[in-house]
């Protein structure tokens, strides 16, 4: 049987983002995120671009907010597809910048690439930053993310190296490379 790491992570950031929700009261930037950011901590550039893009998405609703009414699901379809864009934006950019990097550096040397992690996991940040506000909102998300990944060292330690040693491997082409 293959084990679909990504799968098991999320299954596993369920379990401990409702633990988070019971024990403190604090939602950790949507049920699915602490699995996808725990299996990206080890990219500190990729979880960085992701959270800026969620400030982005929650900054841009809060300045929109002032002039036009959005609420309930309204507010929250429209979290998500900022989100959406704020992540392409971000992984243009940080393509553009890796590119020119590239070109600058001497032969040899190696530029990290780096990207925003899932399609609607900035959205989804930036809906529980609205709600409850920035800093629960990020001090849930890092400690249950943290958590769920020594959850996976514990459980799939070699799984998770193979991952890790993979660099083009994105959660969604796991997937394809799992079957």
């Amino acid at each position: 049987m293959d084990l679909n790491l990504l799968a098991l992570s999320i299954g596993i950031g369920l379990g401990v983002s409702l633990l988070f929700s019971e024990l403190f009261g604090l939602a950790a930037g949507g049920l699915v995120v602490p699995g996808y950011i725990a299996l990206y901590l080890t990219r500190p550039l990729d979880v960085a671009a992701t959270l800026i893009a969620a400030l982005l998405t929650f900054f841009l609703i809060r300045i929109a907010s002032s002039f036009v009414i959005i609420y309930g699901r309204r507010r929250t379809a429209l979290m998500i597809l900022v989100g959406y864009v704020a992540g392409v934006f971000m992984n243009g950019a940080l393509t553009a910048l890796y590119e020119v990097g590239a070109e600058s550096l001497a032969p040899g040397r190696y530029m990290m690439e780096a990207g925003v992690i899932g399609y609607i996991v900035p959205g989804l940040i930036a809906i529980w930053l609205d709600r409850q506000g920035v800093v629960p909102t990020f001090a849930a998300l890092v400690t249950s993310a943290v958590v769920v990944r020594l959850l996976l060292i514990l459980l799939v330690p070699q799984q998770l190296q193979w991952f890790e040693a993979t660099p083009d491997l994105t959660p969604e082409s796991e997937e394809v490379a799992v079957q």
